[in-house]
């Protein structure tokens, strides 16, 4: 597998990195870093940046014209996650694009394409995910919401939970069951649920990184119309995994991992005494700048294999597994190399790094059990790419 890049997406990077060089505040990396950037600051400029993007069709790159994109490939997103990320870029198509316009345009009618593919296209609207439930977490075949059909309308019952972004979203992405005698992988289907629909309540989860981004949604007797249902109904599970695997293959934990050993790098050359005090710790550094090198490797295969028109499964099990303990593992790093200080949050006059890597050390513990844990994606490798039987 070839990993070099044409002269066309070389210049595409560039373009990019000017474009985002124009659109962010010369400090912001570093002000969003240490967290000095609060939730309104971000928000504006989130949707200035998107504004942006949308005019040169670049938030929803992949898609075709008509939906609003300029029909990339899969390796030119790729691109622009890695330089996103590494920007800390606010804004984007966040899961809209991610997954739910994939989604809708692979199992969407024409009139439902037409409708929501435009709006994500222009960032007027901002999805979430409802899948997880209380009882259902990685076995999501397991969900119990309930989405009834009663004439015209689906009614909409039940709890979904950890739904990232939830409070800020106006549309959201459901799976919910339609048919509870079926098989527990055949009765589901997926929805999109305005979430301004009455009997919808979002209610703040506190965490212990206190990101302030994760909601429970309940659902209750929430009316939406039929035609609110994206492909065929008792199929949705098929459909949930096929967007699983497009979450699980992003280049942005190599990305952010490599800023994060940026700084953990210069941290150690400007203050001499961290490794004097640690000197195991550059022995630390350097294993995690080839993990993270590797790691590239890893995450652009999936684009590479999607070029070459091959579904990635297992591969993008093997990506998503390797960002996340890799993001555990720089955070690791950066706390043995900082040492008790590195442990203080932003505020103390002792903090290390105004408090940064305090934060990214407990944000990190969710790492390998967000968007699948790294037991199911080694079950997922094991079966699907070493096809050994299950257990």
């Amino acid at each position: 597998m070839d990993f070099t890049f044409t002269p066309d997406e070389e210049r595409f990077r560039e373009d990019l990195k000017a474009f985002l060089a124009g659109q962010l505040p010369e400090d912001w990396d570093f002000r969003d870093f240490v967290g000095e950037v609060d939730k309104e600051e971000r928000a504006e400029l989130a949707r200035f940046v998107n504004r942006g993007l949308a005019e040169r069709r670049w938030l929803a790159l992949p898609w075709k014209e008509e939906h609003g994109g300029l029909g990339a490939g899969p390796l030119q997103q790729a691109l622009f996650n890695e330089e996103s990320t590494y920007a800390r870029m606010p804004g984007g198509g966040g899961q809209g694009v991610a997954w739910v316009g994939p989604a809708i345009q692979q199992f969407g009618s024409q009139d439902q394409q037409k409708l929501w593919l435009p709006r994500i296209a222009q960032g007027e609207d901002t999805w979430c995910t409802l899948y997880t439930e209380p009882g259902a977490g990685s076995d999501l075949a397991s969900i119990q919401t309930r989405a009834e059909r009663q004439g015209d309308e689906y009614v909409i019952n039940g709890t979904k939970i950890f739904a990232a972004g939830a409070q800020d979203a106006n549309m959201g992405w459901l799976a919910a069951r339609t048919d509870p005698s079926a098989p527990k992988h055949r009765g589901i289907s997926t929805f999109v649920l305005p979430m301004d629909a009455p009997g919808v309540t979002v209610r703040p989860l506190d965490d212990m990184a206190g990101s302030g981004n994760l909601n429970e949604v309940s659902l209750e007797n929430v009316r939406i119309p039929v035609r609110n249902l994206v492909g065929a109904e008792n199929r949705g599970w098929y459909q949930v995994a096929e967007t699983l695997d497009l979450e699980r293959s992003g280049i942005g934990p190599m990305a952010a991992g490599k800023r994060n050993l940026e700084r953990l790098v210069a941290a150690a050359r400007d203050e001499g005494s961290l490794i004097s005090r640690n000197p195991t710790a550059r022995y630390e550094l350097a294993d995690r700048w080839i993990e993270m090198q590797v790691g590239y490797n890893v995450a652009y295969r999936v684009p590479l294999l999607q070029q070459d028109g091959i579904t990635p499964n297992h591969e993008a099990s093997v990506s998503k597994l390797y960002g996340s303990e890799l993001t555990q593992r720089i955070a690791g790093t950066g706390m043995h190399l900082l040492g008790a200080a590195g442990q203080l949050d932003a505020g103390s006059p002792y903090a290390k790094m105004g408090g940064a890597f305090s934060r990214l050390y407990l944000q990190a513990t969710a790492a390998t059990v967000s968007a699948g844990t790294s037991e199911v994606q080694r079950n997922l490798i094991a079966q699907k790419g070493l096809g050994l039987p299950r257990g």
